[in-house]
């Protein structure tokens, strides 16, 4: 039997899948059952992840939930590991958490971001909002390039251990719920 309306699906977005319902290459709805797409109101991804990103990825048929989670008023946290082609500077922290950092095309500055260096090429970044390819356009901001980019926590909702690459499942109450729990560290 197919959800009732309301539902909310927790999906592991592997690298090479698209955030759409249209479009050139492998989409995002390959991964569900194709009758999923029929349903009125659709499931839509909550937010997106370009194509070269994988990780948590939310899909929802309710627009309360959705807009709640998306909406820039509710500054949820979203925790992103990312592999580096270059070392890091040392400064990155500090500048992403600043307040002031400027994309190209942007008028107004990021909000501040959290940093947790993890290795020499890697880091941890939680951000508080979601402007268009926004990690990857900060590294680019201090001279580095993004090789992989892994989504891992969405407010309180960390990715289950058990959802590989390509999976779904339908998100429990509770799971919702912690969307919007402050995680004691996110980092």
């Amino acid at each position: 039997l197919d959800p009732a309306p309301g539902v909310c699906l927790l999906l592991n977005k592997p690298v090479g899948v698209t955030c759409s319902t249209k479009g050139q290459g492998k989409l995002i709805y390959s991964l569900l059952p194709p009758r999923f797409k029929l349903r009125s109101p659709i499931i839509s991804t909550v937010g997106r992840l370009d194509r070269d990103s994988s990780g948590l990825l939310l899909l929802t048929d309710d627009g309360t939930l959705l807009h709640r989670i998306i909406s820039p008023k509710s500054k949820l946290p979203k925790v992103y590991e990312v592999k580096l082609a270059r070392d890091l500077r040392g400064d990155e922290g500090e500048i992403f958490a600043s307040g002031t950092l400027m994309l190209e095309s942007e008028q107004t500055p990021l909000l501040p971001a959290e940093f947790e260096r993890i290795g020499p090429r890697e880091a941890r970044v939680t951000l508080h909002e979601g402007r268009y390819h926004q990690v990857r356009r900060m590294f680019a901001a201090v001279g580095n390039h993004v090789e992989t980019l892994h989504r891992e926590r969405l407010g309180g909702l960390v990715l289950p251990a058990d959802l590989a690459p390509g999976q779904w499942r339908l998100a429990t109450a509770d799971e919702v719920a912690s969307i919007f729990t402050a995680p004691e560290s996110v980092g």
